[in-house]
């Protein structure tokens, strides 16, 4: 089986690279969201791989760290997931928003994703609930300012917070990216302090 690959990137396409192993090109599917963050053609790259062996196939799917590759896996465990959805789910979005959504239980959030309705999102948040906390915990502030409160009224996070969601932010992400802010910049930060480094939060 194999767990990781070192190589140069050869091409790039929508849904996979080919990468040069020492002269050998391996056919690697890949989220969107792995795929936009790889060096481009001729430069080297590592990543992780879930070998797949199927009576009529062996597939590779890339992924840029370890976490990624074992929340593809788990969300293969319920019930209507397969590599295409598990990918879907990880292009919108990444290992760590992937956690909060999932403990925060945002169906929202995960719903976003090609291919998952309503139902299917219900279940992936009740199925792997329990799981989410292997992955990282999410701090009370990020659960308190999803659940639009935050401990000691603090009015200008809760702002901050809307106003990522109004920006096309998943609560669970915006939640996550303010929580952060704050421990940066301190409780008494103003709200546009707190956005502007929100924002720096999501893009990275």
């Amino acid at each position: 089986m194999i767990g990781k690959l070192k190589g140069v990137v050869d091409s790039l396409y929508e849904d996979h690279l080919i990468l040069d192993v020492h002269g050998v090109g391996y056919v690697i599917a890949c989220s969107s969201r792995t795929l936009q963050k790889l060096p481009g053609p001729g430069e080297a790259a590592v990543l992780a791989i879930e070998t797949q062996v199927r009576e009529d196939s062996i597939r590779l799917f890339g992924f840029l760290s370890d976490g990624e590759r074992d929340w593809f896996r788990l969300l293969q465990n319920v019930q209507g997931v397969g590599s295409k959805v598990a990918l879907a789910i990880l292009s919108i979005l990444p290992p760590s928003e992937l956690t909060s959504a999932i403990s925060l239980q945002d169906k929202a959030a995960i719903s976003r994703a090609p291919g998952v309705g309503p139902k299917l999102a219900a279940r992936i948040v009740a199925e792997l609930k329990d799981k989410a906390g292997d992955f990282g915990a999410v701090s009370p502030q990020a659960a308190a300012l999803a659940g639009d409160s935050l401990p000691g009224e603090n009015s200008a996070a809760a702002e901050a917070t809307s106003a990522l969601i109004n920006l096309g932010y998943a609560r669970p992400q915006a939640a996550a990216a303010i929580a952060a802010s704050l421990r940066a910049l301190g409780e008494d930060a103003e709200t546009s302090a707190l956005i502007r480094r929100g924002l720096r939060e999501l893009a990275q």
